[in-house]
């Protein structure tokens, strides 16, 4: 400082230029070098908490709330270095800060919606509704949660298209990746079937489900038959359900149909194809008239 005292005389404004650029300088590499200590801090705290935990439902939170640490801490520090670089340059902080204020509260007349999609984001995160990982349905759609922010929940569904849902657009979730799920399947067979010898079929193809090694540890529980479901215009359907881990109901339910049909082939049980009985009446004494068929001439 007193070699810049020294030369201040004569090197003027120009010094004080220079003085704050060096001051700009720093600000800048001191917010750039604190970005780097939070987000490799969080990521740190994320594996230390990970190694402490053997389920992975808690881990896939700990991922979430990860990135939504980091996009946080970003805003933050990047806020303040602004706020301190304009300070450096001799831009008063106060003014903007009041003119911000009554900007705010005239912007947020206008943007309800996007303050609503925080504040929805926050409960989702804070509650622990909706993970990255998860399949879910919110607001009409449904699929693999890709990402999950403060503002909108990102979503690809089984044909591979995005949908981005804003989180202020959220009033329920369906989560379909929780603890368990139920394999929920509806078998159609003909009326002249015996329903017992159907039962037996399906509970012996489930038997052989869960002797498939490659399908024994995603199945959590034998067969449950619930019994017949409704009677049909052309079929009797019996309802059943196997108990699951979590997203693995629809490959556990397609194996098992592959399979029922194949079994249902061998032991001679019809699954019908819609029919229909055509009734032409009957007269008074009992006697029913012939039925005749039109045929169309050439």
């Amino acid at each position: 400082m007193r070699y810049l005292d020294i030369l201040k005389p004569y090197l003027g404004e120009s010094l004080d230029a220079v003085t704050t650029a060096l001051h700009v300088l720093v600000i800048l590499a001191l917010t750039w070098f604190a970005l780097i200590v939070a987000r490799r801090a969080i990521a740190r705290l994320r594996r230390r908490l990970e190694r402490d935990l053997d389920d992975p439902e808690r881990i896939k939170r700990l991922d979430t709330l990860g990135r939504v640490f980091r996009y946080v801490a970003t805003v933050a520090i990047t806020l303040v270095g602004g706020m301190l670089v304009l300070s450096e340059i001799g831009i008063s902080i106060a003014p903007i800060l009041a003119t911000a204020g009554v900007l705010g509260i005239a912007v947020g007349f206008g943007a309800q919606s996007l303050v609503k999609d925080y504040f929805n984001g926050l409960f989702l995160l804070l509650e622990d509704q909706v993970r990255q990982g998860d399949v879910v349905e919110v607001a009409g759609k449904g699929g693999l949660v890709e990402e999950m922010t403060l503002r909108y929940i990102r979503l690809r569904d089984y044909e591979g298209s995005v949908h981005y849902v804003p989180n202020g657009t959220i009033t329920g979730v369906t989560n379909r990746s929780r603890a368990f799920a139920f394999a929920v399947i509806d078998v159609g067979v003909a009326y002249r079937e015996d329903v017992d010898e159907v039962f037996a079929v399906m509970r012996e193809v489930a038997a052989e489900l869960r002797a498939d090694p490659e399908l024994a540890a995603k199945i959590v529980d034998d067969l449950e038959i619930a019994g017949i479901e409704q009677l049909g215009e052309s079929a009797v359907v019996i309802r059943c359900r196997f108990k699951v881990m979590p997203l693995e109901q629809w490959g556990v339910r397609r194996a098992y149909l592959h399979r029922l049909k194949k079994a249902f082939d061998v032991a001679g049980i019809e699954i019908p194809f819609p029919h229909l009985t055509v009734y032409p009446g009957q007269n008074k004494d009992g006697s029913a008239p012939p039925l005749r068929l039109l045929q169309k001439t050439a």
